[in-house]
């Protein structure tokens, strides 16, 4: 089936519901030397990017295994926002970060790694077509608020925009809690649900 210029499900609807918000008229294609559409779409890509790496249940996996080359070596993933080492595999013996595209072990000084296979927990970056429908438009509504600064300068309609961003996060919010199935000691592994302070997590800091 196409999508219409105005399908949010596509980078060009959702950049035609910003125009729309901030009153201007839609266009039919992404195409950069029109000014308000680069400023919209260049917006949509950053919000959408801000929001994804604070990690919603879509987007993260935990334990994810990662396989050193034949050189021991470890390259990341290319759509990657967030590595970090899982707790629940060798965080007391290494400390990792990313450089050169690469997992550095800071604790050794080097890109080698001696294990088989490292755990990391992963927040990726989705493109616009693989994100969920709420998250969607949460992200619209932030960036249609953030564009209506940029190009319009209304503080009345930015006020409006901001309200309907307010309600958009609440709809992405319950979305998020019914697909991590959270409970108040929070989602943890294995179906267990509680997780102690660690005060050992704090001090390695």
């Amino acid at each position: 089936m196409a999508f219409s210029p105005t399908d949010a499900r596509t980078e060009l609807g959702a950049v035609n519901e910003i125009l729309a918000a901030i009153g201007q008229a839609p266009v039919t294609t992404l195409e950069q030397t029109n000014p308000d559409v680069a400023i919209c779409y260049n917006t949509l890509i950053q919000i959408s990017r801000e929001v994804q790496s604070q990690g919603w249940a879509f987007n993260i996996e935990r334990e994810f295994p990662l396989t050193p080359d034949t050189s021991n070596e470890i390259s990341v993933p290319n759509n990657y926002l967030r590595i970090d080492l899982s707790p629940y595999y060798n965080i007391n013996r290494y400390e990792a970060v990313i450089r050169n595209g690469k997992l550095y072990n800071k604790s050794d000084h080097t890109y080698s790694w001696t294990e088989s296979t490292v755990y990391v927990d992963i927040i990726w970056f989705f493109t616009w077509e693989d994100l969920p429908a709420p998250i969607q438009d949460y992200i619209i509504s932030r960036a249609a608020s953030i564009t209506s600064q940029r190009l319009i300068g209304d503080n009345n309609q930015y006020e409006l925009l901001k309200d309907k961003e307010a309600s958009t996060l609440v709809i992405a919010q319950e979305y998020e809690t019914q697909q991590g199935e959270y409970t108040m000691f929070g989602r943890s592994r294995n179906g267990s649900y509680y997780q102690p302070y660690q005060p050992y997590q704090t001090l390695m800091r």
